[in-house]
């Protein structure tokens, strides 16, 4: 049996499989399957920062009216009898490092800096090994250069290192003017990990009700050339660890990945379409391949396509458009 086992933000995982943050991320019994069926950490459901600026401003309010405590003092939220979002998630964080071996990354959907972060000490206090921030700035605002949508990331970083010790991971859209050197500026935050990318819902119109959509809720394998592109250019360029997501569904794709140079790969879609039993299948399929080249563990290869390994470079960067479009034929 080859081994498997990777390092992502200075956890050490059984195998490079991230169960990543979704609805079946949100329960102990969940959370229990996914360790039983192979795989190698999991990323509990987000936390959204209008839901903690919420409930902290709520809390806060019976805080000074009853006690006059200050914002500092945190762990008012263990003594809290209403099961409120907040009680709720660290609950599941403390259950979680008691039911399973696994490492337990809790995870926040952001989109400022502003009053929430000293919430992370308490996901800190409540024993999640790691902390990843799910960051996504739609650059539909016209009134918003640019610079100011990217500082938003940096100071999001920046704000949350004051009050954490584990390990933080940023979860990025690749809508950016200048993705290649925003991704490697983030890198050299003090950041453990890079999670290239985050998924969102895509829009469509009703055309006889007159009514905007979701479409495509879950990724499909299609979608898998967008983050093994940026994990191939990124790879040995970032100064932190690199994880892929969206579009992975089987091994192959875990392969593809760590060819170009991920330490770690999250998948969600996959488990909503075929249940958590296909960690196993994959783990084989990753197994019997490295067998088969003769590689002994993940770092054996990993990188081996990435671009600054590649014989051909280029075919990172160029579309390659014209080379299938340019004839009559595909």
């Amino acid at each position: 049996m080859a081994d498997v086992t990777t390092t992502y933000m200075g956890l050490k995982l059984r195998n490079p499989i991230i169960a990543a943050s979704s609805g079946l991320t949100n329960s102990i019994e969940d959370i229990k399957e996914f360790e039983e069926n192979g795989a190698g950490a999991i990323v509990l459901k987000s936390i959204f920062e209008e839901d903690i600026r919420r409930e902290l401003k709520e809390s806060m309010i019976t805080m000074n009216k009853d006690s006059f405590l200050y914002p500092e003092t945190m762990d008012y939220y263990d003594n809290l009898e209403e099961d409120d979002s907040l009680t709720s998630y660290l609950r599941l964080i403390r259950e979680a490092k008691q039911s399973v071996k696994i490492p337990i990354i809790a995870s926040i959907n952001c989109v400022t800096a502003e009053k929430w972060p000293y919430y992370a000490e308490t996901l800190q206090d409540a024993g999640a090994d790691a902390l990843e921030l799910n960051v996504f700035v739609m650059p539909s605002d016209f009134t918003r250069t640019s610079e100011q949508n990217e500082k938003v990331y940096f100071d999001i970083v920046k704000e949350v290192k004051k009050f954490v010790k584990i390990p933080i991971s940023l979860k990025i859209s690749y809508y950016s003017s200048s993705l290649g050197s925003f991704i490697q500026n983030l890198s050299e935050t003090g950041i453990a990990g890079l999670v290239l990318f985050n998924r969102f819902y895509s829009p469509d119109i009703d055309i006889n009700n007159f009514d905007i959509l979701s479409s495509n809720v879950t990724s499909s394998q299609k979608e898998l050339p967008i983050s093994l592109r940026w994990i191939g250019i990124m790879h040995n360029r970032v100064g932190c660890d690199l994880a892929a997501s969206t579009g992975v569904h089987d091994g192959s794709a875990i392969i593809k990945q760590i060819l170009a140079g991920a330490n770690a790969v999250q998948m969600a879609s996959v488990f909503y379409k075929n249940g958590k039993g296909v960690i196993k299948n994959m783990l084989e399929d990753l197994n019997a391949w490295m067998k088969q080249h003769n590689y002994k563990s993940l770092d054996d290869f990993r990188g081996k396509m990435s671009q600054d390994k590649s014989q051909n470079p280029a075919a990172y960067e160029r579309m390659q458009f014209m080379k299938y479009f340019s004839g009559k034929g595909l």
